[in-house]
């Protein structure tokens, strides 16, 4: 059997810049725990090796996610600030 949370008193909310730079922050860490889980990964052969670039390749996807919601969060503050 399940256990269901009780359901939630308040939903939090985020301005929109806080909420791209929540993810933005989540994207980043999600990359450093696949760069680590591929080097800690013991597994040796060219198939441990291509897996270990398709690890990386998807931490800098992750990485490069991150970086446009960063941007995405600065140009919202910018445009808050301008009005």
């Amino acid at each position: 059997m399940t256990a269901i949370p009780a359901p939630r008193t308040e939903q939090q909310r985020y301005e929109p810049a806080e909420g791209l730079r929540a993810h933005s922050a989540a994207l980043l860490r999600h990359a450093e725990r696949l760069r680590a889980g591929a080097v800690a990964l013991d597994w040796k052969g060219p198939q441990a090796e291509a897996f270990r670039w398709r690890i990386e390749a998807l931490a800098d996807r992750c990485a490069t996610a991150a970086a446009g919601l960063a941007r995405s969060a600065e140009q919202l503050d910018a445009a808050a600030r301008t009005r």
